[in-house]
């Protein structure tokens, strides 16, 4: 059975200026240093899994 300690913590994910995802972290001073790598991309939050910004539909 997988952990569940990752639905628990904030993650946060560094998106470029197209949309695209190109990382993922559970520190956001990693997530900031990774998009310094990528012009134009910004750091967002996660929606933790069950909170209502995670669910669609």
């Amino acid at each position: 059975m997988p952990c569940s300690c990752n639905s628990k913590r904030q993650q946060w994910e560094v998106v470029t200026a197209a949309g695209k995802s190109v990382f993922k972290s559970a520190s956001k001073a990693t997530a900031d240093t990774v998009s310094g790598r990528y012009p134009g991309s910004t750091v967002k939050e996660i929606p933790k899994a069950g909170t209502a910004a995670a669910k669609t539909g």
